[in-house]
């Protein structure tokens, strides 16, 4: 997909301090993580049938256990009862806890839609808008590399724009909600394992709320009568904290530009699933699109590693 130059890094490169057997668990840790994220399309299809908000009320209830018994096992509990003593750190929590779930909502509802491609398109430019809020909102300097990228990604944006006679909102709000969810993450002074668990257990009680009122409403997936929803639905939860949690891991033994390099396998998997498996249309103006994005993709990639070799 992406257009490496011949001296870019094949192998894993791993952190100061970090050796090459642990940069390895790293490399396998995040494979399995990008792996499991690229086949949730066929998962989320499996559910289709059951309305979006229900399937993420469902990944924020059983991440739940998940999330804390992880905690409890890595002794990080203390951690996270002085974050819930700190107001600020609660609001940073809900706001982050908003925008993945939005994230997740508009991803579960474009899949069932038959509107995998955008969600690939908003996976792929994801990373160029998280460069552009740095330097809007943060006074980040962009390299004339990165300039270029983001102008090309535009391009694309404004092509398929054009041709659907409207805004990729699917895309943008892909890409803008989890670029905003990342951009605010790094404002939660608590580790991932505990900011991750602070999020879904503010998310909990409306979650749970609605999934009752369903019950009771009858409009329930969850019932004895449907086992195979039940089953699906149970495993939300696994499909969810699990990828988090080994990506956790993998980001500790990888160096950034390795995992700048690997997040693309994401949207690639699922724009294959997409068209290959779902049969969604992928005709000649989206073929010039995904062009430029992935042309936008090598040129911001090589700027990143190339950086330490001119010193930054």
């Amino acid at each position: 997909m992406l257009a490496a130059a011949p001296d870019a890094p094949l192998a894993p490169q791993q952190p100061d301090g970090v050796s090459g057997a642990d940069a390895a668990r790293g490399f396998v840790f995040a494979s399995l993580t990008y792996l499991i994220w690229g086949f949730l399309p066929l998962y989320m299809k499996a559910m289709a049938h059951i309305p979006a908000l229900e399937i993420v009320a469902h990944r924020v209830l059983w991440s739940m256990p998940i999330a804390g018994a992880l905690l409890w096992v890595l002794g990080l509990t203390g951690d996270l009862a002085a974050a819930l003593r700190s107001p600020r750190t609660l609001a940073m929590a809900a706001l982050t806890a908003c925008l993945i779930a939005l994230n997740w909502l508009v991803y579960v509802w474009a899949i069932a839609a038959g509107r995998a491609v955008e969600t690939a398109l908003g996976y792929y430019i994801n990373p160029l808008v998280s460069v552009t809020l740095g330097a809007l909102l943060l006074g980040e300097r962009l390299t004339r590399a990165q300039v270029v990228a983001v102008l090309l990604a535009t391009a694309a944006v404004v092509i398929l724009t054009v041709d659907a006679g409207g805004l990729p909102w699917v895309s943008l709000a892909l890409a803008l909600s989890f670029a905003g969810y990342g951009f605010f993450k790094k404002t939660l002074p608590v580790g991932p394992s505990q900011g991750f668990f602070l999020e879904v257990a503010i998310l909990v009680l409306p979650a749970l709320a609605y999934l009752v009122y369903l019950q009771f409403t009858g409009a329930a997936h969850f019932v004895p009568s449907r086992m195979s929803d039940v089953a699906l639905l149970l495993f939300a939860g696994p499909a969810t904290a699990l990828p988090l949690i080994l990506y956790a891991f993998g980001a500790k033994l990888l160096r950034i530009a390795t995992l700048g390099l690997m997040q693309y396998i994401v949207p690639t998997m699922i724009a294959l699933i997409a068209v290959f498996v779902f049969g969604e249309p992928f005709g000649p103006v989206r073929m010039v699109a995904f062009a430029l994005i992935w042309i936008a993709l090598a040129i911001y990639t090589w700027s990143i590693i190339a950086a330490p070799r001119r010193g930054g």
